[in-house]
């Protein structure tokens, strides 16, 4: 990648770091988000074992807080997602795939500008410290410093137990549980004895208990059979009492009934014969009411009204007559013409009138008598309705009274029938009550109290003496399992102490051995070290090379002349200082990839890497030309503004700056 300063060549190989590893290098996001822009996305796409990985993060500003687009983050192998969302997820799968970690990434793959001689100008125990931990033998100076921490624990602990109480009174403290537990038996034999006499005596008490209950509850029925038997006297008395009203009553009834009765008798016999006179009078048999004799009496009024009338006009007549007779007799003029009579005639017609005198007499003679008679008649009928009229009311009267005392009779007689029945029943049951009542016994009641009031003690006795027993029991046993749990860990606290002696032994041998493996392997990375960095030297330099590396156990390097003279890095030229600077890097980083993952380095990026380099002397076509010979790496990206160095590559990508944007072409 060429191109001037500011094109944005390094924000690339800082895009990379963030995708592989997602963390800022610093303490903000910012040097990868553009101005003025909210968020940002980088995408990676990488291929390893033939497969083909896309791996994308993006960033997403709030506020004045830059942070990581999680929604953004996916690792896909082909098409397939393998893991998104979360970092961790993300790692885990870079790692299996490609081995790599943030700090070999850092130190070894990617060189940053002006970090490739860092290594060389640092301290040599700073740089014998960072590279043992990307050896891996720090582990080593961790396992030795951490086995001292445990050793010092496990020797402490030993102490303890050697002052502990338990363990320096083992044998009295199994002397005294033997006793105990002779103790404990002891107290368990006595107790078993107990617990039958108590078995013995809650059984006994239950069964008083049960018998006073059966008593008192006998008791109770006793008493309700008491007040039921009581009630039925109560009963019975009333029922007496009620029954002899009853006959009282009916008594009473009775006889009131009979002298109604001969009331009736007397009061049937005057209406009888009032009717008698009736029938006289000309009443017919059917026709004895009130209201027919009335109206016969009514029929004889209009007879005598009419007999009077005729009785009058008879008498009118008759005087008529007899005025006509005394006129004849005195004139001979005829009342009635006025013309003379004859004697002849006059006397014919004083025979006829006095003849008519004759029969107006004898009619009237005749009407006085049937007056006469139908008077007497009308009395006697007048006479029998008055007196029938008060009496066939107290008549009838007189029989509803009868017949209501004979249903009081009767209704009496069934209530006097229904009570004798129960007091006949309710006798029946008094007896019964007053036999079940006299089968009771009270003393029987207390005898059965004083038995259970016996039986409860003599229980509660010895319950209060097995719950002392238990107690006592619990005491022991108690303190039994405190001497057994104390006796278990004195054995534990031995046989820790036993362990812990022979765990130092191991301890001391296993830190004996971290501490003697750690400057061999240290010797054996640094004999392969100074082998790879000299065969990478080599290659930079090419045929005829006069520089011969040597390192020493704190990783520095030194170059020895072909006249056998040492030198630091530090009395090296600027273009020797970058070429033994860049062996380095790349052996540390075949050694370290190969002691970390199985396999050497397959890529390497490179950030200017031809400072102090020129192209007057040829060094930076000797780098460019060396690089190119580095067949064991895969790949190497090389940024670098320059040209020489960019024409040995194979493929050239040209980062330019048009309008405050990168813009990036390929070559070839």
């Amino acid at each position: 990648m060429v191109g001037g300063l500011g094109c944005g060549k390094s924000s690339i190989l800082l895009s990379i770091d963030f995708a592989f590893f997602g963390e800022p290098i610093g303490r903000s996001y910012e040097y990868l988000l553009r101005e003025g822009e909210n968020s940002a996305k980088v995408t990676v796409q990488f291929i390893l074992n033939g497969k083909t990985y896309t791996l994308t993060r993006g960033l997403r500003k709030r506020g004045k807080s830059i942070n990581q687009d999680m929604e953004a983050l996916r690792l896909l192998e082909e098409e397939k997602l393998i893991a998104s969302s979360k970092n961790e997820a993300v790692e885990e799968q870079l790692r299996i795939l490609t081995g790599l970690e943030r700090d070999i990434f850092h130190e070894i793959i990617w060189i940053r500008q002006e970090h490739l001689k860092e290594l060389l100008d640092v301290r040599p125990r700073e740089r014998q410290t960072r590279l043992d931990q990307l050896f891996g033998l720090a582990d080593y100076e961790t396992a030795w410093n951490n086995i001292a921490g445990i050793q010092r624990d496990f020797e402490g602990e030993r102490r303890a137990f050697e002052k502990d109480y338990d363990v320096v009174g083992f044998s009295s403290l199994q002397e005294e549980y033997n006793k105990t537990v002779v103790e404990f038996s002891g107290i368990d034999h006595e107790l078993s004895g107990v617990r039958e006499r108590v078995a013995s005596a809650e059984q006994i008490f239950k069964e008083a208990t049960t018998r006073l209950q059966g008593l008192e509850s006998l008791r109770r029925q006793t008493e309700e059979l008491q007040k039921k038997e009581t009630e039925l006297r109560t009963s019975v008395a009333s029922l007496e009492s009620i029954c002899a009203r009853f006959q009282d009553e009916i008594a009473r009834r009775k006889e009131a009934i009979e002298g109604l009765q001969q009331r009736l008798k007397m009061m049937i016999e005057q209406r009888d014969s009032l009717f008698a006179q009736l029938h006289e009078a000309g009443l017919e048999s059917g026709s004895f009411s009130v209201e027919d004799a009335t109206a016969y009496l009514g029929s004889l009024d209009n007879q005598l009204s009419q007999i009077r009338v005729e009785h009058e006009s008879d008498r009118k007549d008759l005087q008529a007559t007899l005025q006509r007779i005394s006129n004849l007799s005195t004139e001979n003029m005829c009342p009635l013409c006025l013309q003379s009579l004859s004697n002849e005639y006059k006397d014919n017609l004083l025979g006829r009138l006095k003849n008519e005198n004759s029969e107006h007499e004898k009619r009237m003679a005749e009407l006085e008598r049937s007056n006469d008679m139908l008077k007497t008649i009308r009395g006697k009928i007048n006479n029998a309705i008055a007196a029938l009229q008060p009496l066939l009311p107290r008549l009838e009267d007189l029989k509803r009274r009868i017949t209501e005392e004979d249903e009081a009779v009767l209704r009496s007689t069934d209530e006097y029938e229904q009570r004798q029945r129960q007091l006949v029943e309710f006798k029946d049951k008094l007896v019964q009550v007053r036999g079940e009542v006299e089968k009771f016994d009270v003393t029987h009641l207390e005898a059965a109290r004083s038995a259970e009031r016996e039986a409860s003690d003599n229980y509660r006795d010895l319950k209060r003496h097995l719950e002392v027993g238990e107690q006592e029991k619990r005491r022991v046993s108690e303190r039994l399992d405190e001497l057994k749990l104390r006796l278990d860990r004195a054995e534990q606290k031995m046989m820790r102490n036993e362990r812990i002696g022979k765990l130092l032994d191991i301890l001391d041998g296993v830190r004996s051995a971290y501490r003697g493996i750690q400057p061999k392997l240290r010797s054996e990375f640094v004999r392969i070290l100074e082998r790879v960095v000299q065969q990478v030297l080599d290659d930079l330099v090419g045929e005829g090379s006069l520089l011969s590396v040597s390192i020493d156990e704190t990783y520095t390097p030194y170059i020895q002349s072909e006249n056998g003279f040492e030198r630091e890095v530090g009395n090296l030229s600027g273009g020797e200082r970058t070429l033994l600077a860049f062996a380095y890097r790349l052996g540390l980083g075949q050694l370290i990839m190969q002691s970390k993952t199985g396999h050497g380095l397959q890529i390497l990026l490179l950030d200017e890497p031809t400072e102090s380099l020129g192209r007057e002397d040829g060094s930076v076509d000797r780098l460019a030309e060396a690089v190119g010979r580095l067949k064991v790496i895969e790949q190497i990206i090389a940024v670098t503004h320059s040209e020489a160095f960019a024409e040995k590559a194979e493929h050239v990508i040209r980062l330019t700056k048009e309008n405050g944007e990168s813009r990036v072409t390929l070559e070839k």
